[in-house]
């Protein structure tokens, strides 16, 4: 083992996990391998047993490792898994993750004191008209967020705003084109091929199996663009292991095929630590990322935004970039402060604090 840590950084238990996780990554522990005990890593760390097994249960969270009484820590992460054989689509996860799944209140105080802030620091520029792409200090406020909680490191300019997920959605079509095949999940949140079918596209439904899209369904399709929720998929409450993260990446990898990456309500995993998003595991550059604040703040707040891959920052720009941003500027002016005063990371701390108490995690 080689494993160091700087007490002086980021919290250890972290700096253990990634360098654990890239191991397992690169194939130093093999399908099936047991990790090192808890105490033989304490000691070579110069750590407690208590920070080892925080990094263990990330890695457990993830779906890179699994715990087995009286036996350890085993590797259950296959990079190679993938375009084999079909699994059950018994959805076994379903019922724990429904069980996650809430719609948390925003405090309305908050809320209406950082509006009336907004108004009293901004005056009348709060009428002036959005750029096309969004608002800069919104955008900016993102930028530093994803940085600092989703892995996602971006330019402002890859950043764009609008209203709500099925309008950025069309965006992609526009932008993508007409001429591609479309792969959705099956089932999936209902708008999703409604929009598809809409702006008459070809789609195609990729069956779901227990831990994401069946991988004998992914092998055989046609699509070339993959969206995907690999958080929580909505209904069935299903979220992509590990082993099918990767295998997403490298079926992207082939073909200029694209990924959106729908990351509905990953804000609210019970897990320390989010889990990887794909476009921070991507080094294609191929996925465009998507979310929204209806869930997190409220559903009347029409705002989503989308990070563009730095390759379809340009065709944006050309195809789509007279669009005016269909979020008022206001609006925009409100979320970005809840952003940068900490009150909107607060607010997901307390309510994935008070989930983690209900299901005793």
């Amino acid at each position: 083992m080689k494993y160091k840590v700087n007490k002086n950084t980021h919290p250890v238990y972290l700096q253990i996990y990634k360098q654990i996780k890239e191991d397992i990554i690169n194939g130093y522990y093999p399908y099936n391998t047991k990790l090192p005990s808890k105490r033989l890593l304490a000691d070579e760390t110069d750590t407690s047993t208590v920070t080892i097994e925080h990094a263990y249960a990330l890695l457990c969270d993830e779906g890179y490792v699994e715990s087995r009484e009286r036996s350890g820590f085993f590797v259950i992460f296959r990079k190679t898994d993938g375009f084999a054989l079909s699994t059950e689509n018994d959805f076994r996860n379903t019922e724990n993750n429904r069980q996650h799944h809430i719609n948390p209140e925003f405090p309305f105080s908050v809320l209406a004191k950082t509006m009336r802030a907004v108004i009293s620091d901004l005056g009348e520029d709060i009428l002036e008209k959005s750029e096309n792409k969004g608002c800069t200090q919104l955008r900016f406020a993102i930028k530093h967020y994803l940085a600092k909680n989703r892995g996602i490191s971006v330019d402002t300019e890859q950043i764009i705003i609008g209203s709500g997920a099925e309008y950025l959605y069309g965006l992609i079509i526009e932008m993508l084109g007409h001429n591609r095949v479309y792969g959705i999940e099956d089932p999936s949140y209902k708008k999703i091929e409604q929009v598809y079918k809409a702006s008459e596209v070809s789609y195609e439904a990729l069956r779901l199996s227990n831990d994401g899209i069946d991988s004998s369904v992914l092998s055989k399709t046609d699509a070339n663009v993959l969206h995907t929720t690999p958080y929580r998929s909505y209904p069935t409450g299903v979220t992509a292991s590990a082993s099918k993260r990767h295998e997403y990446i490298r079926w992207a990898s082939i073909d200029k095929r694209f990924i959106i990456e729908d990351d509905f309500e990953s804000e609210f995993s019970v897990s320390t630590k989010p889990e990887d998003t794909l476009f921070s595991l991507s080094e294609d550059d191929n996925v465009i990322y998507l979310n929204t604040f209806s869930k997190t703040i409220s559903p009347s707040l029409r705002i989503g935004y989308m990070v563009l891959p730095k390759k379809l920052v340009s065709v944006f720009d050309e195809r789509l970039g007279f669009y005016s941003c269909t979020v008022p500027t206001f609006e925009q002016y409100v979320i970005a402060k809840l952003i940068q005063n900490g009150d909107f990371e607060r607010h997901i701390n307390r309510v994935r604090r008070n989930l983690r108490k209900k299901l005793k995690l």
